[in-house]
Parts: C-alpha cells; sequence; structure tokens
C-alpha cells in the first residue's frame, strides 16, 4: 500500500479550503447595461444593468454586493448597490442558485454632472464566503454619458416669456334699459311713467349719442312688451300687442326728438309666465313653492291660473305684490362706445401722456414694431401706474428677450411684489427659475401660472428638465424655439424637429449645435460638420463640448479640424 505523509494530507487540506474560499471572476460579457452609453435625463444618469451569475459561480454560502460606478476626470459617483447571496445564507439578500446560475436586473442612477460627458461605468463587489472578504476584481461594463438634455438651460435663450395683456377694446358694447309699468288691462303710458329714473336715463343716453357720433354708436333698440298671466288669453294677447306700440311709438318719438335713425325691434308676449315665475322664486311669499310646483305641473295656461286662483289667500298676495310688475314694456338700447385708435393713443400719448388710460398705454406698447419704444412706453406706464403689475412683467420680458437677464430678474421682482399670483408673473418667474436650474422652485412658480399666453411652453420646458421628454415634446408641439427643438430630438421625433429648425427666429449658436446633433443622429455628416462650424463660429466654447460629445462619437475624423 502506497504511503501518504501527513506533510502531504495537509497540504490538501489547505488546497481544497483555498479553492472553497473563492469566487470566480466576472466579465463584461456577465453584464447589459441600458442604455450604452449612458444618457442624462433630468439631472440624473439612470441605468438598467442585467447581471448573469454563470452556473456554479455563487458559492452556497456566499453574499456578494454589486456596486455600480460611474468614474470620471477628476472623480467618481458611487450608486447603491444590489445584494445577492448563495441558497444557504439567511439574510434578505435576492438568492443565486448555485448550479443553474441565475440572471437579476439593478438599476442604478447618478447626479449628472457634465465632466461625465467622457466617463467609465464599473462594477465593484464587497464579497464573501461565510465571515472572510473574498476580492473580486472590478469590471468595466459601460461608456459615456449622452449629455443633451443638459443643453437645455442653454436652449432657454429663445424660450418665449410670458406677456401680461392689455385688456384695451376699442369698440365695448353698451346696453341702457328702462322699462315703463302699465295699469291693469291699460296700454296708455302715464304721465308719471314718463318721469321714471329709467326713462330719464335712457332719453339722456340717446342724446348723448347723438351729441358724440364719433365715440358713441347707436345700434338697435329693442322694445318688449308685456301682459300678465291672468284673464283671457285672447284679452291679453291683444292688451300685450298695444303696449307694445304705444312703448314702440314713445321709442320713435325720443329718435325723432334726436334726429336719429336706428332699428327698433318689436315684440310682445301675451302672457309672461317666465317672468311670472321668477318673480315668485325670488319673493317670500309663504307658499311660494306651492306655487312654481303648479307651474311645473301644469303646462296648459287657463289650468295654471285657474289652480293658482283655488289659493284665495295666495292669489291676493301674488294680485298685490307679483302681478303689477309684469305689466310692461322693456326698453333696451344697444350701442357701442368707440375708443381711439392706435394712431389716436399714439398721438396722445406724445403729446401728454397723463391723459392716456393704463389700457390705452399698454395697448400701445405691445403694438411698437421696436423694443426699445416698447420698453418706454412699459415704463412711463409703471410711473403714471405704480401699482399695475402688468408693465413690470412686460418689462421683464424685454429684458430676458434681449438677453439682459439682470435687469430681467429686477423687474421680475419689482412685479413680484405687486402681485406674485399674476398667472404671467408665476410663469416668467418659472422661466427664470428653470434657466438657472431650480427645478423645484419653477415647478412651485408655474403652479400659478395657468392662463398665460406661454403656459403650455413653459409646461413643456419644465417636462424636459424633468426628463418627460414625449410630454415635453407635446407641450412644445407648434413652438419654433431652440428648446422645442431640443424635445423633439430627445424624444427622437426627427421629422418634427427638422420642421421646428427651419422656422425658429433669432437662431442662435446652439440653434446650430442642435442642428449638428439632429444630422448626426440621421447619418448626415455634412449636416454634422456645418452645424458645428456655425456653432463653434459664434461660440468658440462649444468646440470644448464637442470634442466631448458622443453625439459625434462616429464622426470624429470628419470634424477633427473644428474641436482641436
Amino acid at each position: 500500500m502506497r504511503k501518504i505523509s501527513l506533510f502531504t494530507l495537509a497540504a490538501a487540506g489547505v488546497l481544497v479550503m483555498t479553492s472553497c474560499s473563492k469566487l470566480g471572476t466576472l466579465s463584461s460579457d456577465n453584464f447589459v447595461v441600458t442604455p450604452t452609453p449612458l444618457e442624462a435625463q433630468g439631472g440624473q444618469v439612470p441605468a438598467v444593468i442585467s447581471i448573469t451569475f454563470p452556473e456554479k459561480y455563487m458559492k452556497k454560502k456566499a453574499e456578494v454586493t454589486v456596486i455600480p460606478v460611474l468614474t470620471y476626470e477628476g472623480g467618481e459617483a458611487v450608486a447603491a448597490g444590489s445584494t445577492f447571496r448563495g441558497e444557504k445564507v439567511e439574510t434578505n439578500a435576492t438568492v443565486v442558485r448555485y448550479k443553474e446560475g441565475d440572471v437579476h436586473t439593478m438599476r442604478a442612477s447618478f447626479p449628472y454632472t457634465e465632466a461625465m460627458m467622457r466617463s467609465d461605468l464599473v462594477m465593484r463587489f464587497d464579497a464573501r464566503i461565510g465571515t472572510k472578504s473574498v476580492k473580486i476584481p472590478e469590471v468595466k461594463v459601460g461608456y459615456g454619458v449622452v449629455a443633451t438634455s443638459d443643453l437645455l438651460s442653454k436652449t432657454l435663450a429663445t424660450a418665449n416669456p410670458a406677456l401680461a395683456p392689455d385688456a384695451y377694446q376699442r369698440i365695448i358694447e353698451q346696453r341702457q334699459e328702462a322699462q315703463i309699468m302699465y295699469l291693469v288691462n291699460q296700454a296708455n303710458i302715464r304721465a308719471s311713467e314718463l318721469k321714471t329714473t329709467s326713462i330719464s336715463d335712457f332719453a339722456t343716453i340717446l342724446r348723448e349719442i347723438n351729441d358724440n357720433q364719433e365715440t358713441l354708436q347707436l345700434q338697435n333698440i329693442e322694445v318688449s312688451a308685456y301682459a300678465s298671466p291672468e284673464g283671457r288669453f285672447d284679452f291679453n294677447e291683444r292688451l300685450a300687442e298695444r303696449r307694445q306700440n304705444s312703448s314702440a311709438g314713445f321709442v320713435n318719438e325720443q329718435l325723432r326728438r334726436n334726429r336719429m335713425k336706428a332699428d327698433v325691434v318689436t315684440r310682445f308676449t301675451a302672457e309672461d309666465w317666465d317672468g311670472f315665475q321668477l318673480l315668485v322664486s325670488q319673493s317670500d311669499i309663504q307658499d311660494k313653492e306651492v306655487i312654481l310646483r303648479v307651474l311645473s305641473m301644469y303646462q296648459d295656461p287657463a289650468e295654471r291660473e285657474q289652480q293658482i286662483r283655488n289659493m284665495s289667500v295666495v292669489y291676493d298676495e301674488l294680485a298685490k305684490g307679483i302681478l303689477p310688475e309684469l305689466r310692461r314694456a322693456r326698453l333696451i338700447a344697444t350701442y357701442n362706445v368707440i375708443g381711439r385708435t392706435l394712431e389716436q393713443i399714439e398721438e396722445q400719448y406724445a403729446a401728454d401722456p397723463r391723459q392716456l388710460s393704463i389700457e390705452e398705454i399698454l395697448y400701445g406698447a405691445a403694438n411698437q414694431q421696436d423694443a426699445a419704444k416698447s420698453k418706454a412706453w412699459y415704463v412711463t406706464a409703471t410711473q403714471l401706474f405704480p401699482q399695475d403689475v402688468r408693465a413690470y412683467n412686460n418689462l421683464a420680458n424685454i429684458a430676458y428677450r434681449s438677453g439682459d437677464a439682470q435687469a430681467a430678474s429686477a423687474f421680475m421682482a419689482q412685479a413680484k411684489s405687486i402681485d406674485s399670483d399674476n398667472n404671467a408673473v408665476a410663469t416668467n418667474e418659472a422661466l427664470m427659475a428653470l434657466a438657472q436650474g431650480n427645478v423645484a422652485a419653477a415647478e412651485a412658480a408655474l403652479a400659478r401660472g395657468a392662463g398665460a399666453d406661454t403656459y403650455n411652453e413653459m409646461l413643456g420646458n419644465l417636462n424636459l428638465a424633468k426628463g418627460n421628454f414625449a410630454a415635453a415634446a407635446s407641450n412644445l408641439a407648434g413652438v419654433n424655439t431652440n428648446t422645442a427643438l431640443l424635445a423633439q430630438i430627445l424624444n427622437k421625433d426627427y421629422a418634427s424637429a427638422a420642421t421646428t429648425l427651419s422656422k425658429i427666429q433669432n437662431a442662435d449658436a446652439y440653434t446650430s449645435y442642435l442642428s449638428a446633433i439632429l444630422a448626426a443622429r440621421q447619418g448626415n455628416a455634412s449636416g454634422v460638420v456645418s452645424g458645428l462650424q456655425s456653432a463653434i463660429q459664434q461660440e468658440p466654447a462649444l468646440a470644448q463640448r464637442a470634442a466631448r460629445d458622443l453625439e459625434f462619437a462616429q464622426f470624429a475624423e470628419q470634424i477633427a479640424g473644428l474641436i482641436r
């Protein structure tokens, strides 16, 4: 029999213990990262990582924590790890079978910083078998970050700030109403009725219209006569018609005296049940609910009247308090108040702006063709009407469009001190907060901005900042700005992006840079070169970004001369 030395047995035991205490290495083949390269969204760099643990890898007493790390020049970002365990480890970690192996998915997210454009995604491991630590070499599983969404703060320069509108109406429709009351079964107009305040005011407005034909224009006069719903219908019909004729005669006499012409529209109602119901519902008659129920139950006028008469006490109240109010004729004069034309407003502004209303000044300011002139008008508005928030908001609008962020912020501060809940002010507050990268403040401000003229556009910009690209593209549909173009590119709607690009006014360096990105995604090398060339000519610092930008990775040779 062959003899085995004690030393040999001991050495073999050490070998077995050593091999059992180790875990194999993992390679990049064991990991699938989506997306690759990574992509910045809403200030974060998210990743979905699929891990394949091979057969007989995870020892039954092993526990491994997988830690995603994004390394870049000057630093690294560490995401939360996921822990996996063998079948004999009693923890809450995810089990990986020893014989069969397993595939599991984990998620990671890193706060974005610009240096991550050129970076590596590596997996580090904290592993142990039993109580002993085991070293597993880190594995590189991904590279770089596409940071196109980070261009939002740069593209907001072409966004449209909200304009607080004026309420100027050159033509305002007005109505003057009068009422002639009649005695029961009578159609003649009593002298006392012609002395009432409503008739006096009616006659006065006709004289004023006649004396001020440049600023007042009579459209028509409506005459509506009524009889109360009592007695026979045929009698009431004739009575209401006679009241119509007498009241129309009064109106025509007033027109004749003022040498005026107007359409006089006449109508009469034989039995005014609608008026009756309204007056009863507004009264304090004790049994009014019973009366209203009768009106709803019976449609025949005679039956209605009889049922109400059956309530003798109630009918006496109606005869004294309700029916006399229905024996009437209504006179309604409709006329237009004509305001100044823009030319007249401008003439008055040049002569003495103090003679203009705030609405006229705001209207004039909004209709100036030159931004400097508009600004001067709005400044005048703040001097004459210092508590009107709209002028300050619109000065902020002009300053923002001109690229003067400091002046825009100063005007916004004044506007907010007057009315921070004004929807245009709130929308512009959101825009300026977003331009400074403060998404939370922008969202809080925009909650007060509903109804502003650029609210939907601002909502799209906010969704873009939050990484909701599809929603942003929807909100920004039809808007021709850099942010709309950016949203469509990130939403991969390249046809719409091309249309938007062709319509952007006051294009800048970032318009050209985005055009290069759009060309790169469509495989258009010449478009990449021309877009970057234009962008770098306008903003030389963009050459450094382009050199790191993975959007152009496939066009390195073509753009080499531009980004040195």
